[in-house]
C-alpha cells in the first residue's frame, strides 16, 4: 500500500508541471501582448479572447483543456503499466486518474512559472473531466454552463454554477451505478472548491452588480 501512494503522489509532479503551462500567457507574447496588462488580467482564455479576439481566446481554451485530458490519460497510462495489486487494480487506476486531475488544475491554477498566479481552472477542469468521467457528465456540465451563460452573459455565473453542478452530477451517477468509486466524488467536491474559490472576486461583484456581462469592453 505505502508503495501504491508514493507511485500515485509521484504522478502528480508531471501532471502539476503539465498544468503550470501558461498557453493564454504564450500565446499573447507571441502576438507582443502581455494579457496581464489588460482586460481582467487573467491568463485564462476568457481574457485571451477578450484581448486577442476569439481565435486566440478559442486556441487557449483547447490547449488548456487539453492539457488537463492529457494529465489524466498519462496518469491512468502509467498507472496500467504499473499493474497495482490485483485487489487494487480499479482504485490504483481511479485514484491514478484523480490525483492527476487535480494536480493539473492546481499547476494552472498556481504555476510555479508565474510566482503561483495562474487561471481560474474552467477550461483544465473540463479537460479532465473529458478524460477521466462519462461522457454523461461531461454533457451536463457542458450544458449547464451553456444553459446559464446564454440567459446571463457572464462567463463567472456559469463557471460556478457548473462547478457546482459538478459534484452533484457525480453523486448522482454514483447512486445510479453508471459510475464506481468515492474518489470521483472526491475530485468533483475538490475541483469545484477550486473552481468556486478561484472566482471569489467575480462572485462579489455579481452581487455588487459591477461584474462585466461577455463581450463588454470595460475591465472584468
Amino acid at each position: 500500500m505505502t508503495a501504491v501512494l508514493q507511485t500515485l503522489a509521484l504522478l502528480t509532479l508531471p501532471a502539476y508541471l503539465l498544468g503550470s503551462i501558461p498557453f493564454g500567457l504564450l500565446i499573447g507574447r507571441l502576438k507582443g501582448i502581455d494579457v496581464r496588462q489588460h482586460g481582467s488580467g487573467n491568463i485564462g482564455a476568457t481574457n485571451v479572447w477578450r484581448v486577442l479576439g476569439p481565435k486566440w481566446g478559442g486556441t487557449t481554451f483547447l490547449l488548456d483543456a487539453g492539457k488537463g485530458f492529457l494529465a489524466v490519460r498519462i496518469a491512468q497510462n502509467i498507472a496500467w503499466r504499473l499493474q497495482a495489486p490485483p485487489s487494487l487494480e480499479d482504485q490504483f487506476m481511479a485514484y491514478a486518474g484523480v490525483f492527476a486531475a487535480l494536480a493539473c488544475i492546481i499547476g494552472h491554477s498556481f504555476p510555479v512559472w508565474l510566482k503561483f498566479k495562474g487561471g481560474k481552472g474552467v477550461a483544465t477542469s473540463l479537460g479532465v473531466i473529458i478524460g477521466l468521467m462519462p461522457a454523461l457528465a461531461t454533457a451536463v456540465v457542458l450544458t449547464v454552463w451553456i444553459g446559464v451563460f446564454g440567459l446571463s452573459r457572464y462567463v463567472s455565473l456559469a463557471s460556478v454554477v457548473s462547478a457546482i453542478a459538478l459534484p452533484l452530477t457525480v453523486g448522482a451517477l454514483l447512486k445510479a451505478e453508471e459510475l464506481q468509486g468515492s474518489a470521483y466524488f472526491a475530485f468533483a467536491c475538490a475541483a469545484a472548491f477550486l473552481v468556486v474559490r478561484r472566482h471569489r472576486d467575480n462572485i462579489k461583484r455579481l452581487f455588487a452588480g459591477t461584474e462585466n456581462r461577455f463581450g463588454t469592453k470595460n475591465k472584468d
